[in-house]
């Protein structure tokens, strides 16, 4: 989905406009994002029986999307982007995945075990891209699953749970439609860790061996 910036770029400008003309910071826009994420989980968390707060989940996610979207988009806009702006963006980040995440996790539509694993993957892979920046190589951006093709995933599944609520499975192993994307994300985030494990040692060997 990274591919897909000049896109979201071309999308989201009017927007942009809008918050630079009522003199809306960057780091408002992020901190939104952060109560749009934690409004989402509640939802999430409370939905298992009620196709409206799955909706609701649905609408708080597409939201945290947007903010999370327009705050970078913005500070360039504005020049005012800052080694600050960009720690807080990936604070927020990071808890926005947690209350989103965990939230539809603790909803039901897994075990609390498994939602763990996915939770720890989706963290890791996270941590892993701004760790590689950390060693002096550059952020790590690389790999299957990043975190917006964690959000589209999540909104597409949570559309289609809505539309069809019964689990299904095989070998005695039943999810719904939710519930498989979540493990889909989980598996494939932790690959992506592998991945940027891997893309880390591999830039550091060479730049040891130069």
């Amino acid at each position: 989905m990274d591919s897909l910036r000049s896109t979201a770029v071309l999308l989201l400008d009017p927007f942009i406009n809008v918050f630079q003309s009522l003199n809306v910071t960057a780091n408002a826009l992020t901190v939104i994002s952060l109560v749009f994420a934690i409004i989402a989980g509640v939802c999430y968390y409370f939905s298992s029986n009620n196709p409206w707060m799955l909706f609701a989940a649905l609408v708080f996610v597409f939201l945290n999307a947007f903010m999370d979207g327009a705050d970078g988009m913005l500070a360039r806009k504005t020049n005012s982007a800052s080694k600050y702006g960009d720690f807080l963006d990936h604070v927020i980040d990071r808890y926005s995945d947690v209350f989103i995440i965990g939230g539809a996790c603790l909803g039901g539509y897994v075990d609390p075990v498994m939602g763990i694993i996915i939770l720890t993957g989706v963290l890791l892979a996270s941590y892993l891209g701004t760790q590689a920046q950390a060693v002096g190589i550059g952020r790590a951006y690389g790999g299957i699953m990043g975190r917006a093709d964690r959000l589209i995933i999540l909104v597409l599944a949570t559309s289609l749970n809505i539309a069809y609520r019964p689990a299904f499975g095989l070998y005695g192993v039943n999810y719904s439609i939710l519930g498989w994307a979540l493990i889909i994300i989980g598996i494939a985030s932790h690959i992506t860790a592998l991945q940027r494990i891997w893309h880390t040692r591999k830039m550091l060997l060479e730049g040891e061996n130069k």
